[in-house]
């Protein structure tokens, strides 16, 4: 990384919802108002193929990588593994996205980095209840195995950007959600 100050945003982006769209929006104006870079942070770069973790690092940067072209947006792209140690994540993390200003709508993920003597900018959660990560993809899991395209698409441009939707029509990237077992049991 540059030594330029970075506006980071952080995520799983399991998938790139609308809820991150405003997230990273808010941190774009963020970033240009405070000359910084903006920095779209990729965690969990280990997982994937599975439930709570459906599309692999490479598979979730295309994703970003064509959210910010289809808007013009200058934003580095970078990925960071696991290593469930919370004291010693910030310190992990800034070898991947550098060091400046958090730009964050989790509490918790605030707290850990103003704890680490980071600038937070903390906004309120968009539309929460329609954008939840596990919310998002279970609707796409129901979606997984209908066969009229159209359909499949109007409804995910409820939920995710235009371009992402089209991504995962043209990469085929819903049908392994109907192979999981996600552990709720009806009866």
């Amino acid at each position: 990384m540059n030594n330029q100050k970075n506006c980071v945003v952080l995520g799983r982006f399991q998938p790139f919802h609308k809820g991150h769209e405003a997230l990273v929006l808010s941190a774009h104006a963020h970033a240009q108002d405070q000359n910084l870079n903006l920095t779209i942070a990729i965690g969990s770069s280990q997982h994937g193929y599975e439930p709570m973790n459906p599309w692999t690092v490479e598979e979730r940067v295309e994703m970003v990588t064509q959210w910010v072209a289809s808007l013009d947006i200058s934003a580095t792209i970078v990925t960071i593994e696991d290593i469930n140690d919370a004291p010693r994540w910030v310190e992990h993390a800034e070898k991947s996205h550098g060091t400046g200003v958090l730009y964050t709508s989790d509490v918790a993920t605030a707290e850990l980095y103003s704890s680490a003597g980071w600038d937070t900018v903390l906004i309120e959660l968009m539309e929460r209840d329609s954008f939840e990560g596990w919310r998002v993809r279970q609707t796409m899991r129901m979606l997984s195995t209908v066969d009229d395209e159209e359909a499949v698409e109007m409804v995910l441009n409820e939920v995710l950007p235009a371009c992402i939707v089209t991504w995962m029509v043209t990469n085929d990237a819903l049908y392994r959600l109907s192979t999981f077992d996600t552990g709720v049991h009806a009866g």
